[in-house]
C-alpha cells in the first residue's frame, strides 16, 4: 500500500510512520547510491580557505569511485588547494569532509532529495598523477550520515563498504524525466490507489502530480494539492534487479491506477 508523506518542518515532505515499514533501503545502500549516482560532490578540509574570513572554500573533484574496502578516490586538480594541503602534509593524514547534494532530475517542489556527508581522512595516492595536472586523493571514511527521503541515519564505515548501490541509479534520472515528460496522465492517476477515507485521493485531490524517486523498491510520486505538497511511494510487488523489472512493475501500477 502506498504511504503518504507530510511536510516536515522544513518544507520537505518526509515519510509518514506506520505499523509496517514498507521494503526500503538501507541507510548504508542510500549512501552509497548518493556517492556513486551523484557528480554533486563538494569536498572542505575544515580550516583550509582563499582568507581568514573563508575559512572553509569547498571544492568538486573532477571525478570519484568507491573502492572495495569503502575508501572514496577523489580526482582534484594538481593546483587546488586541497591537493597541495594533503600533499604538503607529506606522512600526516588531512581531515576531511565530502558533502553529497542530492537534486530531483525533474522540475518539482522542494527539488533537493537528500545530503549524505562522509567525514574522514585524506591521503594522496602514490603515483596518483593519471593525467596531466591532476592528482588523485583516498578519502579513508570516519563518519557518514545520510539524510534524504526517507529520514537520517548514521552509517558504520564497514556498512558503507559492504553496501550495494542501487540497480536503477543509473538510469533514474531518464526514466523520471521519461515519465514527467510523456506519461503525465498516468502519474497523476496514481493518487487513486492512495488510501484514504473518501477513497482515492479523497479531500486531497492531486492538482499536480511529478515523479520524483525511483529505486529498486518502487516509484515515489510529488503531488501537489489544494492543502500543500505530499509525497506517495507506490511499492513494487517484487524488488527491481534492472530497468525491465521496473518498466513492468510500473506499467502494473498505472494499469490498476485507470481500474480505479
Amino acid at each position: 500500500m502506498p504511504d503518504l508523506s507530510n511536510e516536515s518542518e522544513h518544507s520537505q515532505p518526509r515519510p509518514v510512520e506506520e505499523e509496517e515499514a514498507p521494503r526500503q533501503p538501507t541507510a548504508a545502500e542510500r549512501a552509497r547510491t548518493l556517492v556513486e549516482g551523484n557528480p554533486s560532490l563538494a569536498l572542505t578540509i575544515p580550516g583550509l580557505g582563499v582568507s581568514p574570513e573563508d575559512p572553509m572554500t569547498p571544492m568538486t573533484p573532477l571525478r570519484h569511485s568507491v573502492g572495495p574496502d569503502g575508501d572514496l578516490f577523489l580526482l582534484v586538480p594538481r593546483h587546488a588547494p586541497a591537493a597541495r594541503a594533503v600533499l604538503d602534509a607529506g606522512d600526516e593524514e588531512v581531515t576531511a569532509v565530502l558533502e553529497i547534494t542530492d537534486v530531483a532530475p525533474v522540475a518539482v517542489p522542494h527539488r533537493i532529495r537528500g545530503r549524505a556527508w562522509i567525514a574522514g581522512w585524506l591521503t594522496p595516492v602514490p603515483c596518483g598523477a593519471f593525467e596531466a595536472g591532476a592528482q588523485l586523493l583516498r578519502l579513508e571514511p570516519g563518519e557518514i550520515t545520510v539524510d534524504d527521503l526517507w529520514g537520517a541515519g548514521l552509517v558504520e564505515p564497514d556498512e558503507f563498504a559492504a553496501a550495494e548501490a542501487d540497480p536503477l541509479r543509473g538510469c533514474e534520472a531518464e526514466v523520471l524525466q521519461h515519465l514527467a515528460a510523456a506519461h503525465q496522465e498516468e502519474v497523476g492517476l496514481l493518487c487513486g490507489l492512495i488510501a484514504s477515507p473518501d477513497g482515492g485521493c479523497g479531500p486531497r485531490a492531486a492538482a499536480a502530480a511529478v515523479p520524483l524517486a525511483l529505486d529498486r523498491f518502487g516509484l515515489r510520486v510529488r503531488f501537489t494539492a489544494d492543502d500543500g505538497v505530499f509525497d506517495a511511494r507506490f511499492d513494487f510487488p517484487e524488488p527491481a534487479g534492472g530497468l525491465e523489472d521496473a518498466q513492468r512493475s510500473m506499467r502494473a501500477l498505472f494499469a490498476a491506477a485507470r481500474e480505479e
